[in-house]
């Protein structure tokens, strides 16, 4: 089992920034690729960004490239998702998750084991 906590969320004005952060227990941390998903009041799910295990390569959604960063701090069992020139339509809960480091499809939600509690960002116009 990995649990996986996150934090940093809250309320911010559109074009502003907010760091979340994702820490992980349980099991080996660098085992496992890491994801950060979002979801809006009445929508699907949707990925944002994902890592791989080692950091070395990163992915980004097509929305969020430009604007938003995801990392990880393996010795901290820690991954991140710095956001910039957050909009308002990015309202919604922010979700990281974890998938075993064999995977190479970081996209769609089905393909992580392990998910956080979440945690809500919200982004005034």
């Amino acid at each position: 089992q990995v649990q996986l906590v996150e934090s940093g969320g809250g309320l911010v004005q559109a074009g502003g920034s907010l760091r979340l952060s994702c820490a992980a227990s349980g099991r080996t941390f660098s085992n496992y690729n890491m994801g950060w998903f979002r979801q809006a009041p009445g929508k699907e799910r949707e990925f944002v960004a994902g890592i791989s295990w080692s950091g070395r390569a990163t992915y980004l959604a097509d929305s969020v490239k430009g604007r938003f960063t995801i990392s990880r701090d393996n010795a901290k069992n820690t991954v991140y998702l710095q956001m910039n020139s957050l909009k308002p339509e990015e309202t919604a809960v922010y979700y990281c998750a974890a998938q075993r480091r064999s995977y190479i499809d970081y996209e769609p939600y089905s393909q992580y084991d392990y998910w956080g509690q979440g945690t809500q960002v919200t982004v005034s116009s």
